[in-house]
């Protein structure tokens, strides 16, 4: 039997009534375009994010963009963000306007390193995007030490870590804002593009509603230009759907990453995830370090267990961003992590069979490697 890297199928199937029935009560509501749905969900993530305001948007990707324009960043500004991350982090900060500064990564946790930050401001410096990737949490009480000394802006990019927690806080609330991308193969997926900003802030709340709905206050009265990224009605309710069992799916993806740490202790050329203290990751991916990666994933791939490289080009070696004259060498970090990451499967429904499988397949390949 093959394992998927991620099973959306089954996921679907565990909870199928609960779908179903949102999807047709949208649809027998017309409630499509904002509406109720959609404000039903705002509150309910807001809740569980430990936030007053969540703002329902159209992608994880605008949920930056206007998380950054509604605290004023824009043309002329600097942001300070990571290297190792998805395109689409440094694409809704360059949709702002504002000049991307990269600063490279805690060999461990693969987060912003917060040693190198400060060398990172400079006068133009506005804001700070930590990402906190494949679900581990950035080390945030430095980073948000750095940035009240410079007066800046913390807007964490959280797409990946749904339900993760920093010394006992929920991730949404460190930070001015921080956002979230619903994106189907997430913690916490819809079934299609969506995502949100969560804020404490009330003015960054209605100013992201704002920009998200052409700039309105009223149908036809635009106080401002914005743009049409809002979230529909049928993915909130989907997401509504799918977030009461987000905790249990969370529980899940801790226990499957326990699995493999143990199963994987023992093999000296691989190196786990690490985890901070006082933190909670969400293991949205398991993430391994390995010399023998082209020989796993080949060896892997035979047995039928698929596999990811997140992410195998760092953002400032991207073709898009040549202009930035930055080559390698720069962020040697990031780049050894690009060289040496394997993402195993890893979705709540993963069952102690399949991760028994795959990490006897890698022990098996890295013994014929050295026979």
């Amino acid at each position: 039997m093959n394992i998927p890297l991620v099973d959306l199928q089954t996921q679907y199937e565990a909870i199928r009534a609960d779908i179903d029935a949102a999807i047709a009560n949208v649809i027998r509501d017309t409630a499509f375009v904002g509406g109720k749905y959609v404000k039903s969900f705002e509150e309910s993530f807001a809740e569980y994010c430990g936030t007053s305001y969540a703002v329902g948007v159209s992608n994880g990707t605008d949920a930056i963009r206007l998380a950054l324009l509604a605290c004023g960043i824009g043309a002329g500004d600097e942001v300070i963000t990571v290297p190792n991350t998805f395109f689409a982090t440094f694409e809704a900060i360059a949709a702002t306007g504002a000049t991307v500064r990269f600063v490279d990564v805690d060999p461990d946790t693969f987060n912003m390193d917060p040693s190198l930050l400060a060398a990172a401001i400079t006068p133009r410096t506005r804001a700070i995007v930590p990402v906190h990737l494949y679900g581990q949490p950035a080390d945030m009480n430095p980073i948000l030490r750095i940035a009240r000394e410079h007066g800046l802006r913390v807007i964490g990019d959280a797409a990946q870590a749904h339900s993760a927690r920093y010394h006992n806080s929920p991730i949404g609330t460190i930070g001015d804002a921080v956002t979230f991308s619903f994106y189907p193969g997430k913690n916490l997926g819809a079934y299609g593009d969506a995502g949100a900003i969560v804020t404490n802030d009330k003015e960054i709340a209605e100013k992201a509603a704002k920009l998200r709905d052409h700039g309105r206050t009223t149908k036809y009265e635009h106080d401002t230009i914005g743009f049409n990224c809002r979230l529909d009605g049928l993915q909130a309710a989907i997401l509504s759907a799918k977030l009461p069992y987000l905790d249990e799916w969370t529980a899940a993806r801790r226990r499957n990453a326990g699995l493999y740490n143990s199963l994987l202790a023992d093999v000296g050329s691989i190196q786990t995830p690490t985890e901070m203290e006082a933190v909670v990751a969400v293991y949205h991916l398991y993430v391994i370090q390995t010399d023998e990666r082209e020989r796993l994933q080949s060896c892997l791939k035979e047995s039928g267990i698929s596999t990811g490289i997140h992410y195998p080009i760092p953002l400032h070696l991207q073709p898009a961003l040549a202009h930035l004259n930055l080559a390698r060498g720069n962020f040697p970090v990031t780049e050894s992590h690009a060289d040496r990451i394997l993402s195993l499967p890893m979705y709540p429904e993963l069952s102690a069979e399949h991760i028994e499988r795959a990490a006897a397949t890698i022990k098996n390949a890295l013994a014929a490697s050295y026979v």
